[in-house]
């Protein structure tokens, strides 16, 4: 399904949305600085949500080809735990934007609480029409950012633009393993309906990022290893404590026909992309 297709993110209303589930998470003592997806290496691996959420940030670090030197774009940088981990990790300086302010400021506390406020910086901004100058940066990440954002083709333009030549954005995407099914999985419709996001086109991803001006390095389905484990992984923890328990840790709460992560249990035509492109 297209983005034309389906209902479009308001950048406003997305910032709304993530204000509130900030302050929700540090209220209810839900608090993650980690507000993404984990990634599980293999089919065995015993490792808990909070630690296949880490090693998602190291994923990308490993594509990131970022050093000391290096300056770091994180494109809906959430809380900033994972810019955080980039800088402790690579020794690069990073910049983050969100469209939350809540989650701005979240984020500058725990730079500064880390630290290392000389090298991470968050702002508010809006990913549609990046507030920096041309070639500022040496590498972008989106870690599961860019289905908020109404508009691909317009997004990675700007970071076409931002990027200097030879840098890379790695990023994850959401997208409909078996789109052309006649009916949508009711999960995928309320999760996508709640969370204020779009599913990508996987035929359409080689040929929008060579629109923008980008060139595709890796194009990866990890479903496996990220959004069927994590719905799982959430079932069985909700199962053992008798209480609910969301993607990021935090209760999502829109009401009786809300979205909740068991909606995707077992449901493998919601996938996950792992993409890295560069600006040639």
């Amino acid at each position: 399904m297209t983005d034309s297709a389906q209902t479009l993110p308001v950048p406003e209303a997305v910032g709304e949305l993530y204000d509130r589930l900030t302050l929700s998470a540090m209220n209810d003592g839900s608090f993650n600085p980690n507000v993404h997806i984990g990634f599980w290496d293999t089919p065995g691996s015993e490792a808990t949500i909070e630690e296949a959420m880490d090693r998602l940030t190291d994923v990308f670090i490993e594509r990131l080809n970022a050093y000391a030197t290096s300056h770091v774009l994180d494109l809906g940088c959430g809380v900033g735990g994972p810019g955080l981990r980039v800088v402790a990790r690579t020794g690069a300086r990073v910049t983050g934007i969100s469209i939350s302010e809540e989650q701005i400021r979240t984020a500058n506390r725990l730079a500064a609480e880390a630290e290392v406020a000389d090298r991470a910086v968050f702002q508010h901004g809006d990913a549609m029409k990046l507030p920096f100058a041309d070639a500022s940066f040496d590498a972008v990440m989106a870690l599961e950012s860019i289905c908020h954002m109404p508009d691909r083709q317009q997004v990675f333009t700007e970071v076409c633009r931002v990027l200097r030549p030879g840098g890379r954005i790695v990023l994850t995407d959401i997208f409909e393993r078996h789109p052309r099914k006649a009916v949508r999985h009711p999960g995928i419709d309320k999760f996508c309906r709640d969370l204020m996001s779009t599913t990508a086109d996987i035929d359409d991803y080689v040929a929008l990022l060579h629109r923008s001006g980008l060139r595709l390095r890796e194009i990866v389905d990890v479903t496996e290893q990220t959004t069927l484990r994590l719905a799982d992984e959430i079932g069985r923890l909700a199962a053992v404590e008798e209480r609910p328990v969301a993607m990021d840790e935090g209760n999502f709460d829109f009401g009786d026909d809300s979205f909740k992560p068991s909606d995707l249990a077992g449901v493998d035509d919601f996938g996950c992309l792992l993409v890295t492109a560069e600006r040639p």
